[in-house]
């Protein structure tokens, strides 16, 4: 029974931890990896029995959980994207995240949102380097080539030092600059419109007396700005459009930076400058020409410019665009209330007598809730009646809620934004460079015994480096190719007895030196057997008998063969003599 029951059972180390668990368990998810484990596997090992994972051990205790309970919960300490990561490695989909940690778990998701925000926003001070100027400014062919021209080389220079204010000290002084001439340009325009600041418009107009005589009056008829307004915005009109043509020819993308919303602000407002300058030249005696002047209004959109040298403004606008959801949430429930309350108000303040009554239609009263429900309060409109001022307090609460609700989403978005822009701004530029993983290589066969031995050992373990398993490595010997035998002869033992070897010369031959070995021995024992091969000689003897082994060496057969049958220097044999 329990030798069946441990067969149904498998083994799974993952990143050094081991489970346990049945193999029915894993085939209740099937299309999975581990659905699918065989022993042919190359992550097998048939020595401990075991597949080995090099993954994160602690989500695999929750993916094991999942086979088991069929619930896949979210590790809290584990980052989103290496749990997403670890899913799709052993083919389970994320989606079946159960409700209790979905809202954990895809959190990591509006992170990375922000964080592609924030990309976009382009925040960083880090100076590029060369190759990613390159490849913004669209000569990346030319930079690998070494073939980079003057004006490839100097374009991003300039397109830095106007539109990146952080990128060195000369464009931080371009950007005070602009700035400088932004801000005199609003004021010249706030303070021009001050009745001080004008200088009026003096008429002479002759008239009749009344005893028929003629007289002159003076009439002021209307009052202009100081005349000194108009060369501060000339400056300050020929610096924008200088600014915005540079800008325009080293940038990077031009469709790009037409089509920029604060681009657009600026070119429309500078244009104005030179439109307001053609009417008051060719159309000033139009009736209606101060109506023109309105659409100078535009020029204070140059606020927005400031946006390119304040992250923070970045970041605000930014908060506008995300929260456009709640933002429009909060005007419909506005809009909501207000036409509810000026409904109320306006059918209230009539039920009962009023002669003082505000309210004498709905569109008025639309004026009245709004005020009233943005907690404004003029007080130029009031309820008069009892009912009506029971209408105005709900007014007033429901103003509260509705308005309260859907600020702290807007502020938690801020929050979020202007957090990762710091921690981001904190982070080093540069990381470590992490290499691939390499997957092992299979070890190869020698042949059957090579195979069968592979078979035997673990795999990815080196034979030499496990003692445990030492008795699995094998012993290779490589024999070197077979010799003529050296004859061999059994002679007596004697104290007197001396063998003597004749060195070969050039022209004697293997017969020769055979020769000289045999007489060498002076008898031979019939009693004994010998047996020779070029590595090694067996002497099979009597007890009667006491023989001695004489034999050539290997070096002097050799080069005796070498010389006289014109052979290689690879038939060369090792031999030992043995006395």
């Amino acid at each position: 029974m329990n030798i069946m029951d441990s067969e149904n059972r498998v083994v799974l180390n993952v990143g050094g931890i081991r489970h346990e668990t049945y193999k029915a368990t894993l085939k209740k998810i099937p299309a999975t990896r581990l659905s699918r484990l065989t022993e042919a596997l190359a992550n097998y090992d048939p020595i401990l029995n075991e597949y080995f994972f090099d993954r994160h051990p602690g989500v695999f205790a929750q993916v094991l959980n999942y086979y088991r309970t069929g619930k896949l919960h979210y590790p809290t300490d584990v980052c989103g994207p290496l749990f997403e990561e670890e899913l799709e490695f052993w083919g389970l989909d994320s989606n079946q995240v159960e409700p209790c940690c979905w809202m954990t778990y895809t959190q990591h998701r509006d992170t990375q949102e922000t964080l592609a925000v924030l990309e976009r926003l382009d925040l960083d001070t880090e100076k590029p380097t060369e190759e990613e100027l390159a490849r913004k400014f669209g000569y990346e062919d030319d930079y690998l080539k070494g073939t980079v021209s003057w004006w490839q080389h100097t374009k991003p220079q300039i397109w830095s030092l106007f539109d990146e204010p952080y990128s060195s000290n000369a464009a931080k002084i371009i950007g005070v600059i602009s700035v400088f001439f932004i801000c005199v340009s609003i004021l010249s325009f706030c303070l021009k419109t001050h009745p001080d600041m004008r200088v009026p418009v003096i008429r002479n107009i002759t008239v009749k007396t009344a005893n028929g005589s003629t007289a002159w009056v003076l009439d002021k008829t209307q009052t202009n700005a100081h005349v000194a307004f108009f060369y501060i915005e000339c400056v300050c009109n020929a610096w924008f459009t200088f600014e915005i043509l540079v800008r325009f020819i080293s940038s990077p993308n031009k469709c790009e930076f037409v089509t920029s919303s604060v681009n657009i602000i600026d070119y429309i407002a500078t244009l104005s400058f030179y439109v307001d300058l053609v009417l008051q030249r060719f159309a000033s005696h139009l009736e209606n020409a101060d109506i023109l002047e309105f659409f100078s209004i535009i020029r204070i959109m140059r606020l927005f410019k400031l946006t390119r040298h304040s992250s923070g403004l970045k970041i605000l606008i930014q908060t506008f665009r995300a929260s456009a959801k709640e933002l429009t949430l909060l005007v419909f429930f506005l809009v909501l209330g207000i036409v509810i309350f000026a409904s109320l108000v306006y059918y209230a303040e009539r039920i009962q007598a009023n002669p003082h009554n505000d309210f004498n239609s709905i569109p008025l009263g639309l004026w009245w809730a709004l005020v009233t429900m943005t907690t404004v309060g003029y007080g130029d409109m009031a309820p008069k009646t009892y009912i009506g001022m029971f209408v105005g307090a709900l007014c007033a609460l429901a103003g509260v809620l509705t308005i309260a609700l859907p600020v702290p989403v807007i502020v938690s978005n801020f929050a979020m934004y202007y957090s990762h822009t710091q921690a981001r701004a904190k982070l080093p530029k540069k990381r470590r460079r992490v290499l691939p993983v390499e997957q092992p290589r299979q070890p190869r066969t020698a042949g059957p015994i090579g195979a069968s031995i592979v078979a035997m050992c673990p795999k990815n373990v080196g034979l030499h480096t496990n003692p445990a398993l030492a008795m699995c490595k094998p012993t290779f010997e490589v024999r070197p190719p077979s010799i003529a035998p050296t004859p061999m002869m059994l002679v007596p033992r004697d104290a007197s007895y001396k063998p003597t070897v004749t060195t070969p010369t050039a022209n004697s031959g293997t017969g020769a030196n055979l020769a000289s070995l045999t007489n060498n021995a002076t008898s031979t024992n019939n009693n004994s057997t010998t047996v020779a091969n070029n590595n090694s000689t067996k002497t099979i003897a009597n007890s009667n008998s006491q023989c001695s082994i004489v034999k050539s060496t290997s070096g002097q057969l050799a080069n005796s063969v070498r010389k006289s049958n014109g052979t290689t220097a690879k038939e060369t044999a090792e031999e030992k003599s043995f006395l």
